[in-house]
């Protein structure tokens, strides 16, 4: 009972600003071991992303961000939360999942596609020809393959070639079937190459360029979970898995590759991150050079 019959104001929640309608940043969420190891065990069954202990603080940091979203409290509410709903599950692996990429990163791949299998292509114009980028992000890789292939081959678009790629980020899958990217995406790129296969446009008075009609022809994008059963029927003549397989353990690397080697035609090649290597992972690719490999046998 309050003298007066005044009641006593019940104290704003502390993830209320004082106007109690958005979240306050400043808020440090405490994520306790026992939380860690089971946001870790979740990860690792659904995609197996390894998060070693040296990776709680990114995991923290992260999921953060999408508890203030949710106005959820703590790591407990929120694992409850993501253990409840597929959709949420599908939201933190987003959060976890490292989307760093640009156009024609790790270059020496390309030159090594221009070199070593685009003469043979470009001689067979018959020849058909499939592509593979597991885990394409937000898009730049694949875009990055429609390009090289239209500027070496005379135009790829009336060959019997394809590019599926595919990412376990939704969020980043949007972006990539949008095409669009903010113009400072392209510093590096050549302008001759930007301003032909990638149009200006406005996106709410932000100058962006999109992805023209000579790219997405070429390019098909389409969620996939490495870990889950692959629906592709057909096989690949190149792979691209680069910088996936850092987040993996052993043995989920070596259960990969057998897939990857399994998925390619004979001759095919698998590239994947130059930080990337297969030592101590037991495969039955030929060494090529430092982060490509091939399976053996003629090409087709």
């Amino acid at each position: 009972m309050v003298c007066g019959g005044a009641r006593r104001r019940k104290p704003p929640h502390p993830l209320l600003s004082t106007r109690g309608r958005t979240m306050n940043h400043a808020v440090h969420f405490e994520l306790k071991d026992r939380d860690f190891r089971r946001i870790s065990e979740l990860a690792y069954s659904v995609c197996r992303i390894n998060l070693h202990q040296g990776k709680k603080e990114l995991v923290r940091s992260r999921l953060a961000k999408r508890m203030r979203a949710l106005r959820i409290a703590s790591f407990g509410e929120y694992i409850e939360r993501v253990e409840s709903d597929g959709a949420e599950l599908t939201r933190m692996i987003d959060a976890l999942s490292t989307n760093l990429t640009t156009f024609f990163r790790e270059p020496r791949h390309f030159d090594f596609l221009v070199e070593n299998m685009f003469p043979a292509m470009k001689d067979n114009p018959a020849a058909r020809c499939r592509f593979w980028c597991a885990g394409c992000s937000s898009g730049e890789e694949p875009y990055s393959l429609a390009m090289l292939l239209n500027e070496h081959l005379d135009g790829a678009g009336g060959r019997d070639i394809k590019i599926l790629a595919t990412d376990i980020s939704t969020r980043m899958l949007d972006i990539a079937r949008s095409g669009a990217y903010p113009e400072t995406r392209f510093q590096n790129m050549d302008p001759l190459l930007k301003n032909k296969y990638f149009d200006r446009a406005d996106d709410r008075g932000e100058s962006v360029r999109v992805a023209g009609p000579l790219l997405r022809q070429l390019v098909k994008f389409r969620y996939l979970n490495l870990m889950e059963p692959w629906p592709m029927k057909r096989n690949f003549d190149v792979i691209f898995c680069r910088n996936v397989m850092i987040y993996f353990d052993k043995p989920t690397q070596e259960a990969l590759v057998r897939r990857f080697h399994e998925k390619l035609n004979p001759g095919g090649y698998l590239f994947i991150g130059h930080s990337e290597s297969l030592i101590g992972v037991k495969h039955d690719f030929e060494f090529v050079q430092s982060s490509v490999y091939r399976r053996g046998g003629r090409a087709q």
